[in-house]
């Protein structure tokens, strides 16, 4: 995200925080431009069981007891 604002800073000429407080303004419904929103249609429904990506989620979710001690 940064980086992409920075590249657009450095494109427009204007500093990384010019930017990135029209980017909030815009975001937040304060632009002068409208927010376009992209459908989510195409991947709605198309959620597949995977155990290996269940696994995966898994290992993030358990806790080191050691780390809360």
């Amino acid at each position: 995200m940064v980086l992409a604002l920075r590249e657009l800073a450095q494109r427009e000429g204007k500093s990384l925080n010019e930017v990135a407080l029209r980017a909030l303004a815009r975001a937040l419904g304060f632009g002068d431009e409208p927010v376009r929103h992209r459908s989510l249609d195409d991947v709605r429904a198309t959620w597949r069981e995977d155990a290996a990506f269940d696994d995966a989620i898994a290992d993030q979710h358990r806790l080191d007891p050691a780390l809360w001690s």
